[in-house]
């Protein structure tokens, strides 16, 4: 079997063919190298100005190849009939007569479309069904709880029904309809906002000139509602005549406790004494009330004015509540009222003032300890 010419023949081939390969795959890897060596020249060039164009035609190329050989692939593979060891594809007629069809199938594919969430330009009307809550809607919309309040005239502690109806905003803020004179800023400030951000808000039609009209709406972004007005409570005026008694001792205590915020001047002929917590406001020095409540504009409203009948008379200003009503005699550090912010007023205080015979005098040498 050694000796055999065939298979001596047989592995000096196999031994040339080893020794070929070998040789060949030498050179490629010589070659190799200084195709190599030649690219990361050219890349290096410039400090890799190259770099980008060669990264380019690298992708085109395998993009190139990848449309090739898919289009191979995809030809191949629709070609109706078999192979061997391969079943026929059932998806492909089969051929006729004994010639090979070739049919094209297309898949059927549902595109998958992506459908954004279009912004709200506008206040849209909600029906409140059960269950629902202010919490509950304003989280569904992606508003605040107050924007909803606010828009529908709400308290903190209204109740809604199903079947009401309520205005939602776009955004978290106010609406405004705008009257004559009004500007970006005197709104923004009215509600205390930012100008920018209702110029940004895309569906304020607001050109650039700023200029706006009459009765036109504008979303307010994260504006609050101006302070309501302060209700004036019953008024209670003093009667002409009323009989006051000489209860006065001369001798004035401190209406309220708290820190002296104010001191008597020319323009500001009292003291003011300031509690954050409020409290009560207790009668100076016995006497007659002739004023209690809030009878005009001058600034001091809710008030209480009390006749001590011996020449002198106090006032006490910016009640937020009064106890007493004209007529009633008090004696010397009876409640009369609790400290407020009514009126001209800036804080929670109390305005006093000590006249004697209609001329102001400073409270402070007058007021024990």
């Amino acid at each position: 079997m050694d000796n055999d010419p065939i298979h001596k023949e047989f592995i000096a081939f196999i031994k040339a063919l080893s020794s070929h390969l070998f040789s060949r795959l030498k050179i490629a890897g010589l070659n190799f190298e200084l195709i190599k060596d030649f690219i990361v020249d050219l890349l290096l060039a410039r400090r890799g100005a190259h770099t980008s164009l060669f990264i380019h035609l690298s992708i085109l190329g395998m993009a190139i190849a990848v449309l090739i050989t898919g289009g191979v692939l995809s030809s191949t593979s629709v070609i109706s009939g078999s192979y061997p060891g391969i079943p026929a594809n059932p998806l492909v007629a089969s051929s006729t007569e004994g010639t090979a069809q070739i049919e094209v199938i297309s898949s059927t594919i549902t595109p998958l479309t992506v459908i954004s969430e279009k912004p709200r330009d506008k206040i849209v009307e909600y029906e409140v069904v059960e269950g629902n809550t202010i919490s509950s809607i304003a989280q569904e919309w992606g508003v605040s709880e107050e924007s909803i309040l606010w828009a529908n005239d709400l308290t903190q502690n209204g109740k809604i029904k199903p079947g009401q109806k309520l205005d939602i905003l776009p955004v978290s803020g106010v609406a405004h309809d705008v009257q004559s004179g009004d500007t970006i800023y005197s709104i923004a400030k009215k509600y205390r906002a930012n100008a920018q951000a209702i110029l940004d808000f895309p569906f304020n039609d607001v050109g650039d000139d700023f200029h706006l009209s009459t009765g036109q709406m504008l979303i307010i972004p994260d504006g609050t509602p101006p302070e309501k007005p302060k209700s004036i409570p019953t008024q209670y005026l003093a009667r002409e005549n009323i009989p006051v008694a000489d209860l006065g001792s001369g001798k004035f205590g401190w209406p309220a406790s708290g820190d002296l915020s104010q001191y008597f001047s020319w323009y500001h002929p009292a003291i003011d004494v300031s509690n954050l917590g409020g409290g009560p406001i207790h009668a100076s020095d016995a006497g007659t009330v002739v004023v209690a409540g809030w009878p005009d504009s001058s600034g001091y409203g809710n008030r209480v004015e009390i006749d001590h009948g011996n020449g002198f008379r106090t006032l006490y200003a910016h009640l937020a509540s009064i106890y007493v009503t004209p007529g009633r005699r008090v004696a010397r550090g009876e409640v009369i009222g609790a400290m407020g912010s009514t009126g001209r007023s800036s804080g929670v205080h109390v305005h006093l003032e000590i006249r004697k015979d209609g001329v102001a005098l400073n409270p402070l040498p007058l007021l024990g300890k």
